[in-house]
């Protein structure tokens, strides 16, 4: 056996060790979630507009989610109903920055999207006569309507 190959074979192996991806890096989908929320927080006093889904016109709930997760390289549905129903549902204690929060505003069904960031907070185009916002999950209004978080599935992924 040639003396150097034992010495190879360890310093391929070493290397190889140091280039994966280590358990502080963030992974892909942590990015992805970092943009989406970058996204949102750069449209922060946008008004509000039923149908909209870009920062010159104004958004709406829904469309603010396809909007924040467009620059993420993510297609999510356009309703906050489909949006509702397709993303994986994600029980709110573990809830993280990046998943989407889902309220009731009347009895029926699922009409109001969010974007969760931490700390009880998630970005939001409220409603007519208001802007793109920041609210608290906590709050008694929103604690009330709250329904579930959605993590966002890769087959969305573009």
């Amino acid at each position: 056996m040639n003396p150097a190959k034992p010495l190879i074979l360890f310093l391929l192996l070493a290397l190889t060790g140091c280039s994966g991806l280590s358990s502080t890096q963030p992974g892909p989908q942590q990015a992805e979630t970092k943009a989406a929320i970058r996204a949102a927080k750069q449209v922060l006093g946008t008004p509000y507009v039923y149908g909209g889904e870009d920062p010159d016109t104004g958004f709406d709930c829904s469309g603010l989610m396809v909007y924040s997760y467009a620059h993420a390289g993510v297609r999510l549905p356009r309703t906050a109903l489909l949006q509702f129903k397709q993303l994986r549902p994600i029980r709110a204690k573990y809830m993280r920055p990046g998943d989407l929060l889902f309220f009731r505003k009347n009895r029926s069904r699922v009409s109001h999207v969010g974007l969760y960031i931490g700390d009880m907070k998630f970005i939001h185009a409220p409603s007519r006569g208001r802007t793109v916002t920041i609210a608290r999950l906590d709050n008694p209004i929103w604690k009330k309507r709250f329904v579930r978080a959605g993590r966002v599935k890769k087959k969305f992924y573009f």
